[in-house]
C-alpha cells in the first residue's frame, strides 16, 4: 500500500479574491494542494456565484477561524428588478414577475427599514439544516418546508447605482446575513420582485480586497516565494484583542493547560475579558482571566 505523503506544517492566513463559480471548499481544496499544507480551512461562505474576500486559514490559525466568522462583513450587489426567482439569485426559475421599477428617491426612502437589527428569513437554496438535512437539498427535492425568520444587523447600506432595470448597494452586516434575502424583501417593500444578478464580498473582519490574490498567483507565490512573503501572521485576526504579556515560564504553563494565577498578573487586567498571551512577539495562547487565574481557551502551537 503506498504511504499517504505528510502536509507541509504552515500556519498563518491567506485571502483569496474567489472567482465566479467557484465553491468556498473547493477553493480551500485548492489551496491545501497548492501548499501542500497539513491543515486549511475557510472563515465565511462564499455562494459559487459570489466574488471576492474569501480567508483561507492554514495549520494552527484554523484556530481562530471564529475570529472571522463572528466578523462584520462588506458586500457590493446588485438587485435586478421586476422577478423574482426560486434561488434568489439569477441561477433560479422565474417564480413571479411584475412591470415595478422602484426609481432611486424611493430605493432610498426604503432603506432606513433595512438598517440596525430586523429579521430576514434565509432563502430556501441554502445550507441552514431543517431537521438535519440542508435547506438546499429539501427545496431541490420539492418537498414543502418553512426556514424560521432570524435576527441579522445592517450597519450600513448605501445605494451607489440605480437604472430602470437594477440597482447596485453596498452593505456592512453581521455574521449570518443573507445578501440573497435582502435583495428579496427590499424588492418586496418596493411593491416589485427582484434577485440578486451580482454579489462581490469586499470584505471580512480586517481583510480588505487590498489584502486579496488570485489562486493563479497563489500559485506563482507558492514556487517562487519564501513562504513568509505570501502568508499573513496568524495573530493578524486577533487586532482587537488585548495582548497580554507573559514569561517563559508562564507561557509554558498555558501550554501545557495550566492556570496561571492572577495575584502573579498586572492588577490592572481585567476580568472577564479575552487577552491574547504573547512571549515577546509570539503567539502563546487566547485566555480568559477569572477572579483568581488566566485559563488557556486556545493554545497555539508556533
Amino acid at each position: 500500500m503506498a504511504r499517504k505523503r505528510k502536509g507541509i506544517k504552515i500556519d498563518g492566513w491567506v485571502v483569496i479574491d474567489k472567482a465566479y463559480d467557484m465553491g468556498s471548499t473547493k477553493v480551500v481544496g485548492k489551496c491545501r494542494w497548492l501548499t501542500k499544507a497539513q491543515k486549511a480551512g475557510h472563515a465565511g461562505t462564499l455562494d459559487p456565484l459570489a466574488t471576492g474576500v474569501l480567508p483561507i486559514a492554514f495549520g494552527e490559525a484554523t484556530k481562530t477561524i471564529p475570529f472571522m466568522m463572528d466578523a462584520q462583513k462588506t458586500y457590493i450587489f446588485t438587485v435586478t428588478w421586476g422577478e423574482e426567482r426560486s434561488t434568489d439569485d439569477f441561477e433560479g426559475e422565474v417564480i413571479n414577475q411584475n412591470e415595478v421599477r422602484p426609481v432611486a428617491q424611493e430605493i432610498l426612502d426604503q432603506i432606513p427599514n433595512f438598517l440596525g437589527k430586523i429579521k430576514q428569513r434565509p432563502p430556501k437554496y441554502s445550507a441552514i439544516k431543517i431537521d438535519g438535512k440542508r435547506a438546499y437539498d429539501l427545496a431541490r427535492s420539492g418537498a414543502e418546508f418553512e426556514i424560521k425568520e432570524r435576527e441579522v444587523e445592517i450597519f450600513s447600506l448605501k445605494l451607489l447605482e440605480s437604472e430602470n432595470e437594477w440597482a447596485t448597494f453596498e452593505m456592512e452586516c453581521s455574521k449570518g446575513t443573507y445578501v440573497r434575502s435582502i435583495g428579496r424583501d427590499l424588492a418586496h417593500k418596493l411593491g416589485s420582485y427582484g434577485y440578486i444578478s451580482m454579489l462581490r464580498r469586499t470584505k471580512v473582519g480586517c481583510f480588505g480586497l487590498e489584502d486579496t490574490i488570485s489562486l493563479e498567483r497563489l500559485e506563482e507565490l507558492v514556487h517562487s516565494a519564501p513562504l513568509e512573503e505570501w502568508i499573513l501572521n496568524v495573530v493578524t485576526v486577533l487586532d482587537d484583542i488585548l495582548a497580554l504579556a507573559v514569561t517563559k515560564d508562564q507561557a509554558d504553563f498555558l501550554k501545557n493547560g495550566s492556570f496561571i494565577p492572577r495575584i502573579s498578573l498586572d492588577p490592572s487586567n481585567q476580568i472577564g475579558v479575552t487577552y491574547k498571551a504573547m512571549l515577546g512577539d509570539k503567539l502563546i495562547a487566547l485566555c480568559e482571566l477569572d477572579e483568581n487565574h488566566l485559563k488557556p481557551v486556545r493554545v497555539f502551537n508556533l
